[in-house]
């Protein structure tokens, strides 16, 4: 047996992770320090939920609830703990963070797990940019406490201490595809020719969001995160469901991507507070959702409620175990995974 085929529960295998596993306890606890000195309060937010999420291309693992009677209620396990977490900006917290499990189907990889931790904050009352320093700061505190002082990728290395890259979407595309987004903003078969021109193909027919994903993916991520961390922002509004647009040009939203290394680490978003515009939107993501897979969830009403009631804020969603991966310079996933779930592409 090579010791990549080794089952993670042997000695083996178990003492080539234990580097990263420890540096996982010392960097959560670091992070977990920050926060509360920060003021903020942790949360324990429920895993099981009436709605999964509403994104269209995210899936879910259903479960059912059975009463004594036998009656059944259908529920998910959560994508993310955003939905319960905004529920708590509605009853009145203003600073609040999760180190939540999160579970999403079809997804393994080298820094992808179908279970992972999902590092979760908000700050109400507050803006992108505050949300931006917070991030910043926690990828230089996750270097510091692995030791290695620097977030690595293969061969990539990313200085979390040095200045950090700022790129519009608009300009990204411009810089390291040669896409002139802002004229294609509407136009899917008009990004298709330009995507296509750049070297990039997409099927007959692709829709807009995946010509824009398939730009996005293969021309613009591996170039973030060199030598220090890229923030991209200010997306095309149809790629930002849960964030408001921007007051001076409604076709861009209030949402950036945190990267190092070309792997994306974080999601901020300056929260959506228009339940009707959210309810539209999730609407279509499910549209599409059935469209594409044949499936859909359901809208939870009680957030749709929530975010009506909820203060102005921002957040994020970090994933921990791909800042862990990277801090302490582990090589997939499933190293920086206590357990990693039995399936087949998570060694």
């Amino acid at each position: 047996m090579t010791p990549d085929s080794l089952p993670w529960w042997s000695p083996e295998a178990h003492s080539r992770r234990r580097s990263h596993l420890a540096a996982r306890g010392r960097i959560k606890a670091r992070l977990r320090a920050w926060f509360e000195a920060e003021g903020f309060t942790e949360t324990e937010v429920g895993q099981l939920q009436r709605s999964p999420g509403n994104e269209a291309h995210l899936h879910a693992f259903a479960a059912a609830y059975r009463a004594e009677n036998g009656r059944e209620t259908p529920l998910y396990l959560h994508t993310s703990p955003e939905f319960a977490m905004k529920k708590l900006l509605a009853a009145g917290e203003t600073k609040i963070f999760d180190f939540a499990r999160a579970f999403r189907n079809r997804e393994t990889g080298a820094h992808h797990a179908p279970e992972f931790t999902m590092l979760e904050w908000y700050r109400a009352g507050e803006g992108l940019e505050a949300v931006m320093q917070d991030s910043t700061q926690l990828s230089r505190l996750a270097a510091e406490a692995a030791g290695t002082g620097a977030l690595n990728w293969k061969d990539a290395v990313c200085d979390p201490f040095a200045e950090p890259e700022f790129l519009t979407l608009v300009a990204a595309f411009e810089k390291f595809a040669g896409v002139d987004l802002e004229a294609n903003l509407t136009d899917a078969a008009g990004l298709a020719r330009a995507a296509k021109a750049a070297g990039v193909n997409t099927p007959e027919g692709a829709s807009w969001t995946d010509v824009f994903s398939a730009v996005l993916v293969t021309r613009i991520e591996p170039n973030l995160g060199q030598g220090r961390l890229t923030f991209l922002y200010r997306y095309p509004v149809s790629e930002a469901a849960l964030s408001r647009p921007y007051p001076d040009d409604a076709r861009f939203a209030e949402r950036f991507e945190l990267y190092a290394c070309g792997v994306e680490l974080a999601n901020g978003y300056r929260e959506l507070t228009d339940a009707a515009l959210l309810r539209q939107r999730q609407g279509a993501e499910m549209e599409l959702k059935q469209a594409v897979y044949g499936e859909r969830y359901p809208l939870d009403e009680d957030f749709i409620a929530a975010v009506a009631a909820m203060p102005e804020a921002s957040g994020v969603a970090l994933g921990f175990d791909r800042l862990v991966m990277l801090a302490s310079g582990a090589q997939q996933i499933s190293d920086v995974l206590w357990t990693p779930v039995p399936v087949e592409g998570l060694a």
